[in-house]
């Protein structure tokens, strides 16, 4: 199944994930005009829309979409703030529309209901993992994201991570302060800075390559432990300790 990337604002992405028939399901649609374009100039013919949290930039063009499409299903977390017609959906959920199917799993952090959706060697995870980064805890607490980050580190490594923002570069800036030897950090940075000077998008990665190059998910690796005492003047008493360092850390970083 064909997978696009609709660039929104100044750097979200809308997932689009099509048949051979145009037919595709929508993920996280924060405007509306690009996936109307992507209708009007490829004749992509939405299906499905999937919503990982209730943020403005990820849900704001659904109700527009709703008016070109009527009746098109919606699944969403269970959060009052998501107002909109939707099937909600939680951990140990499945949706199923046509020939696609995903796996709901809930990874609180970034917000208190965000979700991922996991099918067809895909991961759907909003603004909870990053390519080389996570997301900021606007709600959740460090030990929540980083259980929500250890949940999403179990899938197949071949998984494609399909995530909100074009953030790489920025992203690898940081992660080469924490982990300045890593050779797999390296290689990415120079690939992500070679592909936008190109005008390309760095999404989707591979879980197996963050799982070698992102920080986040490296909190008990030696590199990154040691980074983070001598960040925070001390050996962080535990993972999620270390993990609360690093995010604190990356909040205050200016490159």
């Amino acid at each position: 199944m064909p997978l696009q990337p609709l660039a929104a604002f100044a750097d979200n992405y809308i997932w689009v994930l099509t048949d051979d028939a145009g037919r595709g399901v929508i993920v996280d649609p924060g405007e509306a005009a690009p996936v109307l374009r992507a209708a009007d100039d490829q004749g992509l013919q939405p299906v499905a829309i999937l919503l990982t949290h209730h943020h403005a930039d990820h849900i704001g063009g659904t109700a527009e979409l709703l008016r070109r499409w009527p009746g098109i299903p919606i699944f969403a977390p269970n959060d009052d703030r998501i107002d909109l017609p939707c099937q909600r959906v939680g951990q140990g959920s499945r949706v199923q529309v046509r020939d696609w199917g995903f796996d709901v799993m809930e990874i609180p952090g970034h917000t208190r209901s965000h979700i991922a959706f996991v099918g067809h060697g895909h991961l759907f995870c909003g603004d909870t993992l990053f390519s080389l980064g996570c997301g900021r805890l606007f709600e959740g607490t460090p030990a929540q994201m980083l259980a929500s980050l250890d949940a999403l580190a179990t899938l197949p490594m071949d998984t494609l991570v399909c995530c909100g923002h074009e953030y790489t570069v920025a992203n690898a800036a940081f992660a080469e302060v924490v982990d300045p030897q890593n050779a797999a950090l390296r290689e990415r940075s120079l690939a992500a800075a070679g592909m936008r000077s190109a005008g390309r998008a760095t999404l989707p990665s591979r879980l197996g390559d963050e799982l070698a190059a992102n920080p986040f998910l490296r909190v008990d690796s030696d590199p990154v432990r040691h980074a983070v005492a001598g960040h925070l003047g001390h050996a962080p008493r535990d993972r999620a300790e270390c993990f609360a360092g690093l995010r604190a850390w990356k909040d205050g970083f200016r490159a």
